[in-house]
């Protein structure tokens, strides 16, 4: 499995840094059988995180032709109730990429069968601004949930949500999380496991899908 984890400018760097070090670990441990590299819509670059004084270099260009998974995070600055419309608010940061390539390079890859495309945090609201994930089901960080439904979604509060092609994760630090479950979904549960232990942490949370009974009301 080859893996993109997309950077964009304003990302935040836990969101992108946390999935990459699970799937590079399950490099070592399918004996090369995941690879993962840092991409950007416009190809080879420094990009800029929303954490000041963080950078990380983008090594290739987003490929939906030439990968298994692509990997978005979300944005790292104000919130939008702190900042209404501030430039730095991390609505308006995940806005401006609807400006660049990449909505159309996350389209290319949601029309492609043997692609998964997965986001943690605000990365599914680049997908919903965008109008590429109508009426699906999604999740997001907590505060973001109001405006992933209103962009269409359909926003689920989970830690990680299932929809086949469309894996999604909610808060930041559920990056690790969703690297370890895509690690099980498309290695394998022992290699997942591997890296598990490695890293020292426990996976949180039911991985909601579409599946089974709908339940009652609680």
């Amino acid at each position: 499995m080859h893996a993109q984890v997309v950077l964009f400018d304003g990302f935040d760097p836990l969101d992108a840094v946390a999935p990459y070090e699970v799937l590079y670990a399950g490099r070592a441990a399918s004996a090369g059988g995941v690879t993962v590299e840092l991409v950007s819509a416009e190809g080879p670059r420094e990009v800029t995180s929303g954490t000041r004084g963080v950078t990380l270099t983008a090594t290739a260009r987003l490929d939906p032709e030439r990968t298994d998974l692509v990997l978005v995070p979300g944005a790292s600055g104000k919130s939008s109730d702190d900042a209404p419309g501030d430039d730095e608010s991390i609505p308006v940061l995940l806005g401006r990429t609807l400006e660049t390539e990449l909505p159309g390079l996350l389209g290319a890859a949601l029309e492609r069968a043997d692609v998964t495309v997965a986001t943690v945090c605000g990365g599914s609201l680049v997908l919903a601004m965008a109008g590429l994930i109508v009426g699906r089901p999604a999740t997001t960080h907590h505060l973001g949930m109001d405006l992933l439904d209103a962009t269409g979604a359909q926003a689920v509060s989970a830690r990680i949500v299932d929809d086949g092609d469309l894996v999604t994760g909610a808060g930041v630090t559920s990056g690790l999380d969703l690297g370890l479950y895509l690690l099980e979904r498309e290695v394998g549960p022992r290699v997942a496991h591997a890296v598990e232990r490695l890293f020292a942490h426990e996976r949180r949370g039911v991985v909601w899908r579409a599946d089974g009974p709908v339940p009652t009301a609680l």
